[in-house]
Parts: structure tokens; C-alpha cells; sequence
């Protein structure tokens, strides 16, 4: 696959998102898109409160206009687009709920549910239309199993899973965006030894629109993502994962975002079963921040995380 196409899907869908934030964010804050702040959170937040939120329509606007004028019209195509587009509709609502209803919780549980689960049967029902293989392999060995028609339900759930995880680990400027942009250029490389045409083209359009939403969202950020970009970005990278079948090297590629839903899965438990919580506050970076570290601080720091675990993902699949 031609390297210099995943650049410059990368540099244009960089310059698309630089050029569209001082279009939405003036937008986004007349019509009083603003953040609410938890009141339980880090007192340093309640700062935050008013800035523009839905800045995820920036990442969905730039990805999908580079991954269009670069990729080809493919079954892997559709599933890369229904995958992103539908998950970030999903996010879209929610936080369109939260904001112009004044609902704290946006969609309720099983609203998202039900919304994800849809767009996840329908990635589901494109992948068997094309044959795509059940076979599920342990990275870095030779051992694999064909999961048979469990494998539809496993990804369904892995779908599920990581649009959550991406979701959770969206709490701090710049913190989402780039350790995305480090998973998403992981799997970059992943695709583009696999012949992975489409999924290479959306990981390269992924990249440039988080690191020119990044711009805008860096420490002390300008706009906040929102759902509307955490789910369509978690989508996408599920998406990429399962068409490049390296469903299960997702755990340590992505494993911040693992880490982030871990934290949140142990705190509710624990507190359930025991009173008691584990960490300060849940997700784990907030823990990190209540213990006295600087905002700036915990994102640099799960950004060398992201780095070092996506540096390890390759070396498992052979890619360094």
C-alpha cells in the first residue's frame, strides 16, 4: 500500500479539522453548548463549565471528508463508516440531551445500549455479507481458534466494550485525543502490512482529525469532544481492529483504554461488594489527579503509556 497516501490522508484531514474549529467553536458556544461540570469531580473542573462541548463533530466532519476522497468503495468501506458515523450519532444524541434538555445523563442506559447494539448488528450483518473470517488468533503466536457464529456476538460485545472504554478515558484536555491518535497510528501500520486498504485510509483520516482537533483541545481547551466524538472514535478503532482480525491485540494497543474501563469496573464493584472504594475517583486519571498531579501532567504521562503499549502491540504482530 502506498505510504504517502496514508500521509497525506493524515495532513488533509489535520488541515480539515484546524480549519473547521474556529467555524464550530464560535457556533457551538452561541447556541450555549457548553459543558456541565460533576459537582464530585476535581475542583479544578468546575473551571471548565461553559466551554463548548460536540467538538466531536469536528473529528467526524474532517475523518469523513479525507476517508472519502481517499479510500476506495468497499464492504470494509460501509463497515468503517456505519461503525464511526453510527456510533458518534449515538454520542450526538446523548449529548445533545444533556445540553439543550438540561439532563444530566443525557440518553438514558439503554437508550446507548440499544443505539450501539444496532449499529454493531449492523456492522455484524456487512461482515457476513462478505465473508469475513470467524477466526480469532492469540497475537504473537500461532495458536487460533474459529469461533464459528460466537465470533458475531464476541465483537458485537468487543464493540460495545471499546466504545465505552474510549468513552471513560475522555476526561482530561488532550487526554482522548492523543493517546487515540497513538492507537489509531498503531493500527495504521497493522493495516497497511495487511493490504488493508480502507481500514489503513481510516486509521491515517483518524489520526489528522484528533491531532487537529488536539489543537483546540490541548490544555487549557478551547472545546470538549463530548460523546459525540469519544464513541465515534471508540467505533472506528473497534472497527479497525476486527477488519485488520486483530481483535485481540486491542488489549494492549488500546490498553489505556482498557485500563480506564478496568478502573471503573473495580471502583463500582468494590464499593458495591465491599463500601469501599479503590482509587479517589474513577476513571483513573481523575484518581491521579486528586492525588496532586497536574492535568498536564496525567495526560503526558498516559500519552508515554499509550506509546510504550502500542510500541509493544507491534513488536507482538511483528510490525517493528
Amino acid at each position: 500500500m502506498d505510504f504517502k497516501l496514508v500521509l497525506l490522508t493524515i495532513g488533509v484531514s489535520f488541515l480539515l479539522a484546524v480549519i473547521a474549529g474556529p467555524l464550530c467553536i464560535p457556533l457551538l458556544r452561541r447556541l450555549k453548548f457548553g459543558q456541565q461540570i460533576r459537582q464530585d469531580g476535581p475542583q479544578g473542573h468546575l473551571k471548565k463549565a461553559g466551554t463548548p462541548t460536540m467538538g466531536g463533530i469536528i473529528i467526524l466532519l474532517a475523518f469523513t471528508l479525507s476517508f472519502l476522497k481517499f479510500s476506495v468503495m468497499n464492504t470494509d468501506f460501509i463497515v468503517l463508516l456505519v461503525a464511526t458515523l453510527g456510533f458518534g450519532l449515538v454520542g450526538f444524541l446523548d449529548d445533545y440531551i444533556k445540553i439543550v434538555f438540561k439532563r444530566s445523563l443525557g440518553l438514558t442506559a439503554m437508550q446507548k445500549l440499544f443505539g450501539q447494539l444496532l449499529f454493531a448488528v449492523i456492522v455484524c450483518a456487512l461482515l457476513i455479507s462478505n465473508n469475513h473470517s470467524t477466526v480469532i488468533a492469540i497475537p504473537g503466536t500461532s495458536v487460533a481458534w474459529d469461533f464459528g457464529w460466537f465470533y458475531y456476538v464476541f465483537i458485537t460485545l468487543m464493540m460495545l466494550a471499546i466504545s465505552n472504554a474510549v468513552n471513560f478515558t475522555d476526561g482530561l484536555d488532550g487526554l482522548l485525543s492523543g493517546v487515540s491518535a497513538i492507537a489509531f497510528g498503531a493500527f495504521a501500520v497493522i493495516a497497511m502490512q495487511v493490504e488493508g486498504h480502507a481500514s489503513a485510509i481510516a486509521a491515517a483520516a483518524m489520526i489528522g482529525a484528533v491531532l487537529g482537533f488536539l489543537v483546540y483541545n490541548a490544555h487549557p481547551a478551547k472545546v470538549f469532544m463530548g460523546d459525540s466524538g469519544s464513541l465515534g472514535i471508540g467505533g472506528a478503532i473497534a472497527a479497525i481492529a476486527i477488519l485488520t482480525k486483530t481483535e485481540l491485540l486491542f488489549i494492549i494497543i488500546g490498553g489505556v483504554f482498557v485500563i480506564e474501563m478496568l478502573s471503573v469496573i473495580l471502583q463500582v464493584g468494590s464499593f458495591k461488594l465491599r463500601g469501599k472504594r479503590i482509587f479517589k475517583m474513577s476513571p483513573i486519571h481523575h484518581h491521579f489527579e486528586l492525588s496532586g498531579w497536574s492535568e498536564w501532567r496525567v495526560v503526558i504521562t498516559f500519552w508515554i503509556v499509550g506509546l510504550l503499549l502500542a510500541g509493544l502491540g507491534l513488536y507482538i504482530n511483528k510490525g517493528l
